[in-house]
């Protein structure tokens, strides 16, 4: 099968009977089966996307001349759709744009939320390139039952999180869909929405007769960012820029269905970047929730809160005693505070080190998990600093309507 007829058949696939997946992976639920692992390789095939291979990593490392995030070098960002082309582009000199989002439903942001802005945010600095940020307060008011004013002041509370990460003011426009949708955007959005027929959208998301025709109408809201003239105060005339989109792989059916009509109006396919989850403390059965404040670290806990869920919370793939766990040493494959570390830990030879270590029974799990402790103390604490210093005026300067004209300088 080519890489054309993938694509159709992932934007046919119809997700099928719930008693019938091993696993479910959609924008609003993500588990296992069974209390086991995702199976990343089952999701590709099944998405037809493709893996991250390290002449990639290597091609990204060469036309930036910087080293690869360690979000690339572990495999964190480790499938994507025309990455190849993005990068084609770039070395033959044409520019491209970032578009990634946030659902604002919770006060704070929590550390699974923190990676694909903090691989933004590399994106940007790396290739100096201009980004969309998309903050749909309309769909959470959909999906989460939040009343419009609630979902419009949690949309501004979780932008200053996001510049907290560190983004250029010159090339970053970030949008309220309650405050920006409308004039060229909305055009796209109705572009979009006579190209794809009901049956699509519930083969893609799996809808039923019973959800509100408020979810029937959102994915196209969410596709108009992947077209440049969405945004005619930044990309005026610039109709064949390429958009390069880094999200989490749940945010792919969005995207299929965006790859499929865009072609057909005129634009590039947008390319995807797409992450991995971050596991729950409780292990790997599905990604942090903000519905349950002990799976996940929040970017407002305490050093206290965070010590007492790593110790309490986190799995662990050491053994049930010190005398087996010199014997047989821990399973990493299993193992949350590793895997944590293997997110944060900036230092590849002290992760290997650790891993090395615990696996050999010579490091024990109260060890680790003091270091994990150490480590996001550290990056809760730095980022909590940054949030701090962003006021309204800052937020409001970010989501001015405005050209950005050394955006690709």
């Amino acid at each position: 099968m080519d890489k054309k007829e993938a694509e159709v058949g992932a934007l046919q696939n119809v997700e099928g009977k719930q008693e019938e997946e091993e696993q479910v992976v959609n924008p609003w639920e993500v588990s296992a089966k069974e209390g086991g692992k995702i199976d990343y390789d089952k999701l590709i095939e099944k998405f037809g996307c493709q893996r991250l291979n390290q002449s990639l990593i290597d091609r990204v490392e060469h036309l930036t001349s910087r080293r690869a995030h360690v979000f690339l070098r572990r495999g964190v960002f480790f499938a994507h759709r025309d990455f190849t082309e993005i990068l084609d582009a770039y070395e033959r000199g044409e520019k491209f744009y970032l578009y990634t989002g946030r659902g604002p439903s919770s006060e704070a942001l929590h550390l699974g939320h923190l990676v694909p802005f903090m691989f933004t945010q590399y994106l940007q600095e790396v290739f100096k390139v201009p980004l969309v940020i998309q903050l749909t307060d309309d769909e959470k008011c959909l999906w989460k039952n939040l009343t419009v004013e609630e979902s419009r002041r949690l949309a501004r509370e979780n932008a200053k999180d996001i510049i907290a990460c560190g983004f250029d003011i010159r090339r970053t426009f970030i949008f309220s869909d309650f405050d920006y949708v409308g004039g060229a955007f909305y055009r796209n959005m109705i572009e979009v929405s006579k190209r794809v027929t009901c049956n699509q959208i519930v083969g893609i998301f799996g809808f039923v007769g019973e959800d509100h025709i408020g979810k029937y109408s959102f994915p196209p809201v969410q596709a108009a960012p992947s077209f440049p003239s969405s945004f005619p105060h930044l990309f005026s005339g610039k109709d064949n820029l390429r958009c390069l989109i880094p999200c989490a792989i749940d945010q792919d059916p969005y995207f299929r269905m965006t790859r499929d009509v865009a072609p057909r109006i005129g634009y590039h396919k947008p390319a995807l970047i797409e992450s991995l989850f971050f596991p729950a403390l409780q292990g790997e059965t599905g990604k942090m929730s903000a519905s349950d404040p002990n799976s996940a670290i929040y970017v407002t806990d305490s050093e206290k809160e965070i010590k007492n869920k790593i110790n309490k919370y986190a799995f662990s793939g050491g053994q049930d005693s010190v005398e087996k766990h010199r014997q047989l040493g821990a399973n990493l494959e299993v193992d949350i505070p590793v895997k944590y570390l293997s997110f944060f830990l900036e230092d590849d030879a002290e992760l290997g080190h650790v891993k090395e270590e615990y696996g050999a029974g010579r490091m024990l799990t109260g060890e680790v998990k003091q270091r994990l402790i150490e480590v996001l103390t550290k990056l809760v604490e730095r980022h909590r600093r940054a949030r701090a210093a962003v006021t309204d005026e800052m937020v409001d300067a970010f989501m001015a309507v405005r050209p950005l004209p050394n955006m690709f300088n």
